[in-house]
């Protein structure tokens, strides 16, 4: 599991559930399965259900006959857990954006570190990836993307310095792109800019914003009143989301208040956000931008 992908903040985040022995959990984002397995280790005779889009992560579910494993987008969270009679639930994990195995694996096509294909589905059931993003969005809609996913102030030249080399030659591999914008990259800031192009397009190839609305929105209605959400994020984009539903119960931040002054906000967080130790972080470099958050639903 730990090769597949190394949890970060992995304590922290099973401390904030509170996990009860018989209690009903939902791991959002499997993948290894890390936090699954501590959450596993004090749930005495409760339920796991675990969610996972990629395929990849299913090589990871434990025989163990209280976990329920659904290869599904967390978006769909409210369905499922209906459909299998899972409801309410007492806590939520959702350990955000791509898993250590989708970046290390070339064929996935999310690091700048390896060439491969531009794909960058979290799913490969998906019919969309990010080959068809490059090669036939307008330049407009590409500079909007870099500019708004990510946060590049430049948005306007990459995407015209992509729409020029398209038109010679169509992009297939994450080489020929970041060969095609490497005279754009910001000298000593290479990596940072060539991360913030690939998060750009990986966003828009698995519409992640959207979707983390659609969960966060959800798990207020399914957890039960005292239950804890608990979530992990790891850019500004993320984090402001969770943040401020987490705070005001929607995305614009505006605490509404009933005819008596009382907020009708869903959720009350929990503590200040938790961000890992210098320790942690020099071990696993991924754990240097993780913004921890916990809420709980309102009794």
């Amino acid at each position: 599991m730990r090769s597949y992908h190394e949890p970060v903040l992995l304590t922290s985040a099973i401390e904030g559930l509170k996990v009860s022995p018989g209690g009903r959990y939902v791991d959002a984002t499997f993948g290894g399965g890390g936090h699954s397995e501590l959450i596993l280790k004090s749930l005495g005779q409760g339920k796991l259900i675990a969610f996972d889009q990629d395929k990849d992560a299913q090589a990871n579910v434990p025989d163990d006959n209280r976990v329920i494993f659904l290869n599904q987008n967390f978006r769909y969270l409210k369905n499922f857990l209906k459909l299998y009679a899972e409801l309410p639930v007492d806590g939520i994990l959702a350990d955000l954006g791509v898993s250590s195995h989708q970046f290390d694996e070339p064929l996935r096509g999310f690091s700048t570190r390896h060439n491969g294909p531009l794909d960058m589905r979290m799913s490969r059931e998906a019919s969309f990836s990010a080959k068809e993003i490059v090669n036939e969005y307008e330049a407009e809609k590409l500079a909007d993307i870099f500019f708004q996913y990510g946060e590049l102030r430049n948005a306007k030249k990459i995407a015209a310095l992509i729409e020029k080399h398209r038109n010679e030659q169509s992009f297939k591999t994450t080489m020929q792109l970041t060969e095609a914008l490497k005279n754009l990259a910001p000298r000593g800031k290479e990596n940072k800019f060539f991360a913030q192009v690939f998060q750009a397009l990986r966003i828009e190839d698995n519409q992640e914003l959207e979707a983390l609305k659609d969960f966060l929105q959800q798990s207020a209605e399914v957890l039960r009143p005292g239950g804890r959400l608990v979530v992990i994020s790891y850019h500004s984009l993320e984090d402001r989301l969770v943040k401020h539903f987490m705070r005001s119960g929607n995305f614009r931040d505006e605490i509404e208040k009933d005819f008596f002054g009382n907020p009708l906000t869903p959720l009350v967080p929990i503590g200040k956000t938790i961000m890992p130790e210098p320790q942690e972080q020099e071990k696993n470099s991924r754990a240097r931008s993780a913004r921890l958050r916990i809420a709980e639903k309102r009794e």
